[in-house]
């Protein structure tokens, strides 16, 4: 009896320690998914408020996802729910606490509890209070909103498939104080300017009738492309490239408030940039920034327009058009220097030159 009592108490232990099931720890089916990334930086985060953090259960979570066991990540969820929600806190403040306040957003594809708590994760970097404010939210929550606030976070850990070394890599860069908010270029034209020369610019010029001023700034060509969001979920994506001298990484910097973009996770959605779609041929028209009053503003891609609408305009792919009838929306990204090189769009976030938005559809 003493015996059979202490294997029990082993298969118990070591069902808490690997978040396996009972059975599966009684049989001495307990395994570990490796390398373990390294949480050590979860304890400079403020939004645990000085609670007793379980890294190592975190650290077992990240590493199933990545390796996409689903037995593992449901037994350690549940566990990370039901036992340490200060550790789902700082995960949590990791990937959403840095959003710039008062936005953006965690982006169309998060959960209700995800974009509601996101405020509090900005905040929570101020002070203690804040902080502690973050993780009564988060204590405070259904287990239902409390698994969606997970599932979301847990996207932004695994995204991509990346290393341990590169997640860690990526949580001290974007958790460092010192780490400068994106800003435009400087404007050449200041210096100018500053030393008392008059500068005019196209938006100070009423241009004669009959000239389009798209042509007389960079524009760019777009190459349609497929992804999928961090659920899994097929996207359409456009993928943008110079086309005339001036467009590139510096011009897309100075006329759009773009997010720069490594490939992981999803860019937030932008209301006022515009995808334009023609249903009459199903073909894209354009690529726009709208105004307060709806009027088109920058116009970075435009369709060429043909004699012929009927004999010349080439519709898109259908696969690629009902995609983008279901979804609504296109994952915009550039500029790539050579999109039809398969590793280009990758290369370009790598070296963070990369742009990213999700803009809405508009039907014409």
């Amino acid at each position: 009896m003493v015996k059979g009592h202490g294997k029990k108490q082993r298969a118990k232990q070591r069902a808490q320690r690997t978040g396996t099931g009972h059975a599966s720890a009684a049989a001495g089916a307990a395994h570990e998914h490796n390398p373990l990334p390294d949480m050590d930086i979860l304890t400079r985060l403020p939004h645990g408020a000085g609670r007793t953090l379980d890294l190592g259960l975190a650290a077992r979570l990240v590493a199933a996802c990545r390796a996409g066991c689903q037995p593992c990540q449901r037994s350690l969820a549940r566990k990370l729910r039901t036992e340490q929600r200060p550790t789902l806190a700082v995960l949590a403040g990791a990937a959403y606490g840095t959003l710039p306040a008062p936005g953006p957003t965690p982006g169309l594809l998060a959960s209700p509890a995800t974009r509601a708590w996101a405020p509090l994760a900005r905040a929570g970097k101020t002070g203690t209070e804040a902080a502690a404010a973050a993780l009564a939210a988060v204590e405070a929550m259904s287990d239902d909103d409390a698994s969606d606030l997970l599932e979301d976070t847990l996207d932004h850990w695994a995204a991509g498939g990346a290393g341990a070394d590169e997640i860690a890599d990526a949580i001290k860069t974007v958790m460092s104080p010192e780490a400068p908010p994106r800003q435009r270029p400087a404007d050449p034209l200041d210096g100018l300017r500053a030393a008392g020369i008059e500068v005019f610019t196209l938006d100070d010029i009423d241009l004669p009738e009959g000239i389009d001023p798209y042509h007389l700034v960079p524009d760019y060509g777009v190459m349609l492309m497929k992804t999928d969001t961090p659920d899994g979920r097929p996207m359409p994506m456009l993928v943008l490239y110079p086309e005339t001298e001036g467009a590139g990484i510096d011009d897309l910097e100075a006329r759009t408030d773009w997010e720069h973009w490594g490939l992981h996770g999803m860019p937030d959605v932008d209301p006022r940039w515009r995808v334009r779609a023609r249903i009459a041929d199903r073909s894209l028209r354009g690529l726009v920034h709208t105004g307060p009053d709806g009027e088109d503003g920058i116009e970075l891609w435009r369709a060429a327009e043909t004699v012929s609408l009927a004999a010349e305009t080439v519709s898109l792919p259908e696969h690629w058009w009902n995609l983008l009838d279901c979804v609504q929306h296109v994952l915009v990204a550039g500029p790539v220097d050579k999109p039809e090189d398969p590793g280009a769009l990758a290369a370009a976030g790598d070296a963070g030159k990369l742009l990213a938005v999700v803009a809405p559809v508009s039907f014409v």
